[in-house]
């Protein structure tokens, strides 16, 4: 039995496409953070200036467009099947 038919397996994808998912989604708030975080300061320029009153950055961190668009929402998870389900008519 060779090597790759070993560990390459059909019953594996799942597991390799879950982590990936995972490794994707750590990268991309890794990302987030060193780029858009007020707070993060990655240069020694940056460093130096100390503690910064920097309250709309802050705001306009925290406030992205993801979490605009979910607050608006209803927090269901299947609409459809809910209607379906607690609508009386």
């Amino acid at each position: 039995m060779a090597t790759t038919s070993r560990w390459i397996r059909p019953e594996v994808f799942p597991l390799f496409a879950t982590i990936g998912v995972a490794v994707g989604i750590c990268g991309m708030q890794l990302v987030r953070n060193i780029t858009g975080n007020p707070e993060v300061r990655v240069t020694k320029e940056n460093r130096a200036a100390g503690i910064l009153d920097n309250h709309e950055e802050g705001e306009k961190y925290k406030e992205h467009a993801l979490r605009k668009y979910v607050r608006t929402k209803r927090p269901e998870v299947m609409p459809g099947i809910n209607g379906f389900f607690s609508d009386p008519r």
